[in-house]
């Protein structure tokens, strides 16, 4: 299904996806019946997944997570169902250029920008939404101009759709100038994807791990840009750079070339060879394995129903081993894959390494993780900070032990008030005295529905022993931790 096909214009879709479907119609009622069919066969997908996760879907904060994934997946998806020429209609204005008619302004050859427009997509090849910083420029012609506001919602309608970066840009950029016919338009965008565990797994130590792996997202940055815009070098190009340069966006040498998109959903780099689950090659120990089990199987499949029903084909090309990729993400977040036992984190069976301080605070800052929501089966990211008393001699445990132990309680199915409580009372088995647990994180539900908050971030505290009725001690703990992060450690 390429860019400039008419369906990815014009929204007709099959698979039961129609044009007509209001969109409030997904909030309509709580009875089933009331719904969508798409949004019903999505609901019945999920709660297969949920399964699959050894988990019930009628346990309190399940029961209604199908709904809310549907409703995610519908919302994030409603560009299939928008017509860029319904936007742009009637949102073209006359505007002259130079009186004397030398040199260009206004409808006639004067650049326009928008800048740091925030969107949002889902991740073709593994339907993890990923965020965009979007930055349009065109150079209007025939004395008219276009409605700001609409650079931006031509833009969004196909970020609301399975994307990768490149193609996204290719899509707005197309669209863009055959819809206001302009003397050229550029398309520059910064994406952020999730890393997935694995990576945080393979890297504990925060000094392994670049900035931005820390917060938990791969970066990429593309382009697209057509007329005048797309001679690389030119005045109305540098132009464009240069606008953006006050921002302080650098994106010098980006071109459509520099960028590989087999490189930018980090489930590539995990996975090759994928079919839909029938053949995996793993690049961490390169073993292949081809016969999933019938949970598995019923998942892939699960996920293969999602695709038809948002009106997306699962034999396009790019979409080929996503139902697979997809059901591997969930299963890093299935707590009986997990080995580390809780009932060994105590003292008997822990080596506590002797420091030279006694019964001070000891600091395990940045301990990265990534979990699940389960209310809409979404990731939140980010770090842990651990303080507590020592009891004895100045003991301490290996940072690793408390990375494991946060790896444990993460990857599951999660809401983060009651992460920082379970790791909080973990740590306190060991250390009575008094434990301080201080999580930060990004939740990628605030992004990608219809609250669209991004860059919003969460932080959770539990306390426990001396921490709750020391004051001061609480309040060095909180400065190591702003002092850390104003160091970048």
């Amino acid at each position: 299904m390429g860019a400039l096909e008419e369906a990815r214009f014009e929204g007709e879709l099959e698979n039961g996806v129609g044009l007509d479907e209001p969109e409030e119609e997904l909030e309509a009622g709580s009875g089933s019946g009331s719904r969508p069919e798409a949004t019903r066969a999505i609901e019945e997908a999920v709660r297969v997944l949920l399964q699959g996760l050894g988990e019930d879907p009628e346990r309190e904060g399940l029961r209604k997570t199908p709904l809310r994934v549907a409703k995610a997946f519908r919302e994030g998806t409603r560009g299939y169902r928008q017509k860029v020429k319904d936007i742009v209609q009637g949102a073209l204005f006359p505007e002259a250029g130079l009186v004397n008619g030398t040199g260009h302004a206004g409808g006639a050859g004067g650049l326009v920008v928008v800048r740091e427009i925030n969107l949002f997509s889902y991740c073709e090849s593994c339907l993890l939404p990923f965020s965009i910083q979007c930055h349009v420029g065109y150079v209007p012609s025939g004395q008219r101009v276009v409605g700001l506001s609409k650079l931006s919602r031509v833009a969004d309608v196909f970020a609301k759709r399975l994307q990768n970066p490149q193609r996204l840009s290719d899509d707005i950029c197309a669209a863009l100038q055959d819809s206001i016919n302009p003397a050229g338009v550029a398309i520059a965008l910064q994406c952020w994807h999730i890393l997935f565990p694995e990576v945080l797994r393979c890297n504990p130590n925060p000094k392994h791990l670049s900035k931005s792996d820390m917060q938990g997202w791969v970066q990429a940055s593309v382009c697209s840009s057509s007329g005048v815009l797309e001679v690389k070098g030119n005045s109305f190009w540098n132009d464009f750079l240069a606008l953006l340069k006050f921002r302080g966006i650098n994106l010098e040498g980006c071109s459509k070339s520099c960028f590989p998109v087999q490189s930018w959903c980090p489930s590539r780099s995990l996975e090759v060879l994928l079919c839909n689950g029938h053949s995996t090659k793993s690049s961490n120990n390169g073993k292949v394995s081809s016969k999933p089990g019938p949970a598995h199987a019923a998942m892939v499949g699960a996920v293969t129903s999602i695709l038809y029903s948002l009106g997306e084909d699962p034999m396009r090309k790019e979409l080929v081993g996503t139902p697979y990729r997809y059901v591997q993400w969930l299963m890093n977040f299935r707590s009986s894959n997990l080995d580390f036992k809780m009932n060994g984190f105590n003292r008997g069976k822990l080596c506590l390494r002797k420091t030279g301080d006694v019964s001070q605070i000891h600091s395990v800052l940045n301990l990265p993780f990534c979990s699940q929501c389960e209310h809409h089966l979404l990731p939140f990211h980010g770090v842990v900070h651990i303080g507590y008393f020592d009891e004895e001699e100045g003991k301490v445990i290996e940072r690793s032990i408390f990375q494991s132990m946060v790896h444990y309680h993460g990857c599951k199915l999660q809401v983060q008030e009651r992460l920082t409580r379970q790791i909080a009372e973990a740590v306190h088995v060991v250390f009575h005295r008094g434990v301080m647990v201080v999580v930060e994180a990004n939740h990628i539900c605030m992004i990608s529905r219809g609250i669209e908050k991004v860059g919003s971030s969460t932080a959770t505290i539990a306390v426990m022993g001396q921490f709750s009725t020391d004051p001061a001690a609480k309040a060095l703990f909180l400065q190591t931790i702003s002092n850390s992060t104003a160091s970048g450690g």
